[in-house]
């Protein structure tokens, strides 16, 4: 017969437990069997395993271990099994009613702040004499799918020599800012001796950064008559004597690039927050500033969603709507729930392009017939609906009300059945 011994005269813990190749989830039972209780702090593989065993979705649990290895030191066993079991249960309260009308929340919860939002253009951004759209008008820019916002304006953070260095943050400025001929140069034409004549400006040229020599090797290419006096005069004739083509000349010379990236009518440098370079712009260029070096493009921002969209996928532009959206609402002072923005956001870009929420986008691709027509242009949508044969099933809102039946959403979505009261007996 084996020889007694008591449950606390084992020498065993959790280590020793996975050591002999029982799994992290058995391992944890039999210590609460055994009434065995380990102290010490929590490990990382302790996180792992209990935000694993936890019914919250995948994006969640990402974020809730990163926040708690942060603070694993902090942490005893009993903390963490509080703090997951509080977390499920507030993703639990959050979730939505089941059959909920959450598109006719979230726009309502847009709208009526959004009645109080003002109509200025025009911003004063604190940034120089760059401006920016706001409020009312940008929200509108947004849920339009605007190719590109009235102000387009980038955020451009600096890494290395270039963010600690104000004056290599000065210089990359002066890079990147778009400067033409008629920048730094005096353009005129001449109907006498059908001509264009150019007078650099030593002044401008030298405050930009550029030599004279930048501004004739440019010129220089347009394959032209051109003739280069000592004082630095240049002309530039035409092929004939015509004068619209003289006109057509001046005004592409003046419109010739020299430096920067075209786009970029201005770029002001700032100090941000933490204490680093960054420059603003008034214009936007995405995909070029990611090519300059001493830009760090993974904190280099846009007001362009379009933009976004095209350079970094359609994710970015679906965040990048968010955000504009809840920045616009915060600067005008109103608190809107920021899943009601989500679900618009999603509404635009779940089918992997951004769409506007119009006739043109969200509202004209709509299945129902009914709703489609009391939106916008009823009798067009009516009339090919016709054409084509379409069966309208009634399975929306809009097309529900104007039949005049119950929607399927909410008691709506409910079939109650009850029995003849004479059977219950």
């Amino acid at each position: 017969m084996a020889e007694e011994f008591s449950v606390s005269e084992l020498n065993v813990g959790r280590d020793e437990l996975l050591a002999a190749g029982i799994e992290e989830y058995y391992a944890d039972d039999i210590l609460k069997i055994l009434g065995i209780e380990e102290g010490g702090e929590v490990k990382f593989s302790d996180i792992e395993l209990r935000v694993n065993r936890s019914s919250l979705p995948e994006k969640l649990k990402a974020e809730l271990k990163d926040k708690l290895r942060a603070v694993r030191r902090e942490l005893s066993r009993e903390k963490l099994d509080s703090i997951l079991n509080r977390v499920e249960r507030e993703y639990e309260n959050a979730k939505v009613e089941p059959r909920e009308a959450v598109g006719i929340v979230a726009a309502q919860s847009i709208g009526e702040p959004g009645t109080q939002m003002t109509l200025r253009t025009f911003h004063y951004a604190g940034v120089g004499a760059i401006y920016i759209t706001l409020g009312l008008p940008r929200i509108i820019e947004i849920v339009d799918a605007r190719r590109k916002p009235s102000t387009p304006a980038m955020k451009v953070r600096l890494m290395g020599e270039y963010a600690s260095d104000r004056h290599r943050a000065e210089m990359l400025a002066m890079e990147i800012e778009e400067t033409h001929i008629r920048d730094v140069a005096k353009v005129e034409s001449s109907t006498e001796d059908m001509c264009i004549m150019i007078y650099p400006n030593k002044r401008e040229l030298s405050r930009r950064g550029i030599e004279e020599r930048e501004v004739r090797d440019k010129i220089k290419s347009m394959d032209m008559p051109i003739q280069e006096s000592e004082d630095g005069k240049l002309k530039i004739y035409t092929r004939n004597n015509s004068y619209h083509e003289l006109l057509r000349l001046e005004e592409r010379v003046s419109n010739m690039l020299v430096r920067g990236i075209e786009g970029i009518r201005r770029a002001i440098v700032r100090k941000s927050p933490d204490g680093e370079y960054m420059l603003y712009t008034e214009g936007s260029a995405l995909k070029k500033i990611s090519k300059i070096e001493g830009v760090d493009f993974s904190r280099t921002t846009t007001n362009n969603i379009t933009e976004i969209a095209e350079v970094l996928g359609i994710e970015a532009a679906r965040n990048a709507i968010i955000d504009e959206m809840m920045n616009t609402l915060e600067e005008q002072g109103l608190d809107v729930d920021a899943r009601h923005v989500t679900l618009i956001a999603d509404a635009m870009t779940v089918e992997g392009e951004v769409k506007q929420i119009g006739r043109h986008g969200l509202a004209g691709e709509k299945a129902s017939v009914l709703s489609r027509a009391a939106f916008e242009v009823t009798v067009d949508n009516l009339l090919e609906a016709a054409i084509h044969g379409e069966i309208d099933e009634l399975k929306g809102v809009t097309e529900n009300v104007i039949v005049g039946q119950p929607i399927r959403l909410g008691t709506g979505a409910v079939e109650l059945v009850a029995k003849n009261y004479g059977e219950l007996r």
